[in-house]
Protein backbone atom coordinates (compact mmCIF):
# COMPACT_ATOMS: atom_id res chain seq x y z
CA UNK A 1 0.00 0.00 0.00
CA UNK A 2 1.81 3.71 -0.61
CA UNK A 3 1.88 6.41 1.68
CA UNK A 4 -0.28 9.17 1.78
CA UNK A 5 0.98 12.63 1.46
CA UNK A 6 0.87 15.24 4.44
CA UNK A 7 0.95 18.94 4.27
CA UNK A 8 2.57 21.16 7.78
CA UNK A 9 5.31 23.76 8.64
CA UNK A 10 8.64 23.53 7.38
CA UNK A 11 11.17 23.47 10.20
CA UNK A 12 14.61 24.20 9.26
CA UNK A 13 15.69 20.43 8.89
CA UNK A 14 13.34 20.65 5.21
CA UNK A 15 15.38 24.15 3.97
CA UNK A 16 17.81 21.84 2.44
CA UNK A 17 14.94 19.61 0.44
CA UNK A 18 13.03 22.89 -0.50
CA UNK A 19 15.88 24.12 -2.01
CA UNK A 20 16.76 20.89 -4.18
CA UNK A 21 13.43 20.60 -5.26
CA UNK A 22 12.50 24.23 -6.12
CA UNK A 23 15.37 23.92 -8.41
CA UNK A 24 14.40 21.47 -9.95
CA UNK A 25 10.78 22.86 -10.54
CA UNK A 26 12.06 26.00 -11.79
CA UNK A 27 14.00 24.44 -14.68
CA UNK A 28 11.08 24.39 -16.94
CA UNK A 29 10.41 27.86 -15.98
CA UNK A 30 13.98 29.03 -16.94
CA UNK A 31 13.94 27.11 -20.27
CA UNK A 32 10.24 28.63 -21.10
CA UNK A 33 11.83 32.52 -20.32
CA UNK A 34 15.56 31.65 -21.58
CA UNK A 35 16.38 32.83 -18.35
CA UNK A 36 18.50 30.55 -16.15
CA UNK A 37 19.46 33.29 -13.62
CA UNK A 38 15.66 33.60 -12.30
CA UNK A 39 15.62 33.87 -8.63
CA UNK A 40 14.43 30.62 -7.73
CA UNK A 41 17.30 29.32 -9.39
CA UNK A 42 20.11 31.66 -7.33
CA UNK A 43 18.32 31.72 -3.80
CA UNK A 44 20.92 31.33 -1.56
CA UNK A 45 20.42 28.64 1.29
CA UNK A 46 20.71 31.41 3.91
CA UNK A 47 17.92 33.03 2.77
CA UNK A 48 15.56 30.15 2.19
CA UNK A 49 16.53 29.47 5.93
CA UNK A 50 15.40 32.55 7.44
CA UNK A 51 11.89 32.46 5.14
CA UNK A 52 11.74 29.19 6.87
CA UNK A 53 12.31 30.59 10.34
CA UNK A 54 10.56 34.09 9.97
CA UNK A 55 7.45 33.17 7.60
CA UNK A 56 4.62 30.86 7.09
CA UNK A 57 6.52 28.04 5.03
CA UNK A 58 4.76 25.01 4.38
CA UNK A 59 5.98 21.75 2.73
CA UNK A 60 4.35 17.94 1.01
CA UNK A 61 5.65 15.22 2.29
CA UNK A 62 5.61 11.06 1.08
CA UNK A 63 7.12 9.98 3.79
CA UNK A 64 10.10 11.55 4.69
CA UNK A 65 10.89 13.28 1.09
CA UNK A 66 9.59 16.84 0.63
CA UNK A 67 8.00 16.69 -2.43
CA UNK A 68 6.02 20.49 -2.79
CA UNK A 69 6.23 23.36 -0.89
CA UNK A 70 4.52 26.88 -0.73
CA UNK A 71 5.28 30.30 1.32
CA UNK A 72 3.21 33.34 2.00
CA UNK A 73 3.62 36.18 3.97
CA UNK A 74 0.78 39.03 4.81
CA UNK A 75 1.27 42.82 4.87
CA UNK A 76 0.13 45.63 7.27
CA UNK A 77 -3.18 46.00 4.95
CA UNK A 78 -4.07 42.54 5.22
CA UNK A 79 -2.73 41.41 1.48
CA UNK A 80 -1.17 37.41 1.81
CA UNK A 81 1.47 37.27 -0.93
CA UNK A 82 1.81 33.60 -1.51
CA UNK A 83 4.60 32.33 -3.79
CA UNK A 84 7.14 29.47 -4.91
CA UNK A 85 4.32 26.79 -5.12
CA UNK A 86 6.18 23.95 -6.27
CA UNK A 87 5.11 19.87 -6.72
CA UNK A 88 8.02 17.19 -7.42
CA UNK A 89 7.34 16.81 -11.18
CA UNK A 90 6.75 12.98 -10.64
CA UNK A 91 3.53 14.13 -8.26
CA UNK A 92 2.17 16.88 -10.45
CA UNK A 93 -1.43 16.69 -12.44
CA UNK A 94 -3.00 14.65 -8.75
CA UNK A 95 -4.05 17.74 -6.91
CA UNK A 96 -1.28 18.29 -4.66
CA UNK A 97 -0.44 22.10 -6.09
CA UNK A 98 -4.38 22.83 -5.67
CA UNK A 99 -3.96 21.28 -1.88
CA UNK A 100 -0.85 23.14 -0.85
CA UNK A 101 -2.44 26.77 -2.35
CA UNK A 102 -5.69 25.87 -0.03
CA UNK A 103 -3.28 24.99 3.11
CA UNK A 104 -1.50 27.55 2.90
CA UNK A 105 -4.54 29.99 2.38
CA UNK A 106 -6.21 28.45 5.87
CA UNK A 107 -3.17 29.29 7.70
CA UNK A 108 -2.95 32.74 6.41
CA UNK A 109 -6.26 33.51 7.51
CA UNK A 110 -6.41 32.03 10.38
CA UNK A 111 -2.94 33.02 12.18
CA UNK A 112 -2.38 36.49 9.98
CA UNK A 113 -5.52 37.44 9.34
CA UNK A 114 -5.25 37.70 5.72
CA UNK A 115 -8.35 39.22 3.97
CA UNK A 116 -6.97 38.50 -0.09
CA UNK A 117 -4.77 36.15 -1.37
CA UNK A 118 -2.18 37.47 -4.30
CA UNK A 119 0.39 35.59 -6.37
CA UNK A 120 2.11 36.12 -9.46
CA UNK A 121 3.32 33.91 -12.34
CA UNK A 122 4.45 34.45 -15.77
CA UNK A 123 2.82 35.10 -19.08
CA UNK A 124 3.60 31.86 -20.72
CA UNK A 125 2.81 29.99 -17.49
CA UNK A 126 0.13 27.80 -18.85
CA UNK A 127 -0.35 25.53 -16.55
CA UNK A 128 0.23 27.88 -13.29
CA UNK A 129 -2.61 30.22 -14.99
CA UNK A 130 -4.99 27.47 -15.30
CA UNK A 131 -4.44 27.12 -11.89
CA UNK A 132 -4.90 29.91 -10.56
CA UNK A 133 -8.24 30.23 -12.03
CA UNK A 134 -9.94 27.38 -11.11
CA UNK A 135 -8.62 28.21 -7.86
CA UNK A 136 -10.34 31.13 -8.17
CA UNK A 137 -7.41 33.85 -8.55
CA UNK A 138 -8.74 36.22 -11.52
CA UNK A 139 -5.85 38.49 -12.94
CA UNK A 140 -5.58 42.24 -11.36
CA UNK A 141 -2.29 42.77 -13.74
CA UNK A 142 0.24 42.41 -16.08
CA UNK A 143 4.11 43.99 -15.65
CA UNK A 144 6.75 43.10 -18.53
CA UNK A 145 9.81 42.07 -16.44
CA UNK A 146 12.03 41.94 -19.79
CA UNK A 147 10.78 41.45 -23.45
CA UNK A 148 10.63 37.88 -22.86
CA UNK A 149 8.91 37.89 -19.66
CA UNK A 150 5.89 39.73 -17.97
CA UNK A 151 4.01 38.47 -14.66
CA UNK A 152 0.64 38.42 -14.42
CA UNK A 153 -0.38 39.08 -11.01
CA UNK A 154 -3.64 37.37 -10.04
CA UNK A 155 -5.94 37.82 -6.64
CA UNK A 156 -8.91 36.32 -4.67
CA UNK A 157 -10.79 37.53 -1.68
CA UNK A 158 -10.01 35.39 1.83
CA UNK A 159 -13.44 34.13 3.14
CA UNK A 160 -15.11 36.23 5.66
CA UNK A 161 -14.96 34.47 8.79
CA UNK A 162 -18.17 33.60 10.33
CA UNK A 163 -19.56 35.61 12.96
CA UNK A 164 -20.67 34.19 16.12
CA UNK A 165 -24.34 34.15 16.79
CA UNK A 166 -25.41 35.49 19.98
Amino acid sequence: MGMSVTIDEANEYDAEQILKLQYLCYQSEAELYGDYTIEPLTQPLAALREEVRDGCVLVARLGAEVVGSVRGTVDEDGTAHIGRLIVHPRMQRHGLGGRLLAAIEERLAAERAAARYRLFTGHRSAGNLRLYRRLGYAPVSTREVTRQLSLVTMEKEAPRPMAASA
